[in-house]
């Protein structure tokens, strides 16, 4: 009896079976949820779902010997929308941990649910500094990149060049009023001057009444405090009225390596603008890249880098926890140091926030790029401790 009880154990555990106690339910669940047919479809999209399915793959497909699944939805940019498919995957489809999250409001509405329903959430599309701030939650983690890093970033560039006075044109929701509030902060912080600010609403397809107010009000800086398309029509716009060719600069806020490749380099020539991935800046970053142009046809930003990072650590946190279950993977979150091709060095605080070096780069004029996707050029790294906000100053209750 003896033998045959030990011979059950030995072969449960040649099967891995034993292993698969370990997750919840036999596999482990990663639901990708954001905008894959709207104003920001590339700036993260289903490029960032392929990102996902990069990162498992490299893993191995499995953690503690059972599989690893990526699903994806379109939160079509609203909160409603993306708060009900959350539920849903949490409830019943035994999804134990949701990414991406492109737009503020719906990446606010996301972390309250996780933290409602004790999941992990890991924002890489979403910029408000909120998130690690008054809405912050033991569950949540904010990956690759904030509001605060991109005002210091593009914001503190153009106030050194001499841009101190500024207007805001805004999207009107929460990743909009942070932009525009964090970079009009460092601005008066270095002794500029805010001279005016409009709103405008998500997917505005003419800004034309916009761009006339900030060109009347004599700004040197137009602060573009939105994303996307958005922020891409804004400067084909602001090109028709001559807006720099009159000497005004535009700040592209947020503004990444998918929106200039749309926009192309002979109107995005000379911008600023702040990321915290860029594929041609080392042969690490080189080469996931290659691998990502061989499934995407396109070279990514750090939606999608930062996506597969997410990914990948919330994997090794699994592995490192020895199971799925929730605090247990917060905690090894919390305490894993981040080193890959994306976060060189990098380190989650306590209020969730990945700290790692961002990058402030200039788009090439069309006579600089000597290849396909060679768009920037870097002009400096900011390490991570100067392009985030001190954690004890975020506002989160999670800290000490």
């Amino acid at each position: 009896m003896r033998k045959t009880i030990l011979a059950s154990l030995m072969a449960l555990l040649a099967s891995g079976t034993a292993f698969a106690q370990s997750a919840s339910d036999g596999k482990v669940k990663i639901g990708i949820l954001n905008d894959q047919s709207g104003v920001y479809a590339d700036f993260g999209g289903k490029s960032s779902v392929e990102a996902a399915k990069m990162a498992v793959e490299d893993f191995g497909g499995k953690v503690l010997g059972v599989p690893v699944e990526i699903v994806d939805a379109d939160h079509q940019n609203k909160p409603d929308v993306a708060s009900n498919i959350a539920r849903q995957w949490y409830d019943t489809q035994q999804v134990d941990a949701i990414m991406e999250l492109t737009t503020s409001s719906v990446a606010l509405a996301v972390q309250a649910v996780a933290k409602e329903k004790k999941k992990i959430d890991i924002v890489t599309g979403a910029a408000t500094t909120d998130l690690t701030g008054k809405a912050c939650s033991p569950y949540g983690f904010h990956w690759a990149y904030d509001t605060h890093a991109l005002a210091v970033g593009t914001g503190g560039a153009l106030v050194k060049q001499g841009g101190d006075t500024w207007f805001f044109l805004t999207a009107d929701y929460a990743f909009g009023y942070s932009l525009e509030q964090q970079t009009g902060d460092f601005v008066k912080a270095n002794n500029g001057k805010i001279v005016g600010s409009v709103r405008h609403p998500l997917s505005s397809q003419d800004f034309s009444s916009f761009l006339l107010q900030a060109q009347s009000s004599g700004a040197k800086v137009i602060g573009l405090a939105n994303a996307g398309l958005d922020t891409a029509n804004a400067i084909k716009q602001a090109a028709e009225f001559g807006i720099t060719a009159g000497g005004q600069r535009l700040a592209a806020l947020l503004f990444t390596l998918a929106e200039v490749h749309g926009l192309g380099l002979q109107a995005a020539q000379g911008l600023t603008l702040t990321e915290g991935y860029y594929w041609n800046l080392d042969d690490k970053s080189r080469d996931f890249a290659k691998k990502f142009f061989a499934r995407t046809k396109k070279m990514p930003n750090m939606i999608h880098t930062g996506t597969y990072s997410a990914v990948m650590q919330y994997l090794k946190a699994i592995q490192k926890a020895g199971t799925d279950e929730t605090e247990a993977v917060a905690k090894a979150l919390h305490e894993m140091p981040v080193d890959d091709f994306f976060a060189r060095g990098g380190t989650v605080a306590k209020n969730g926030r990945m700290i790692h070096d961002m990058y402030l780069l200039q788009v090439k004029k069309p006579a600089e790029s000597k290849e396909p996707w060679d768009y920037f050029n870097v002009l400096a790294t900011i390490p991570g401790k100067d392009a985030y906000m001190d954690p004890a100053k975020s506002g989160c209750d999670l800290v000490k």
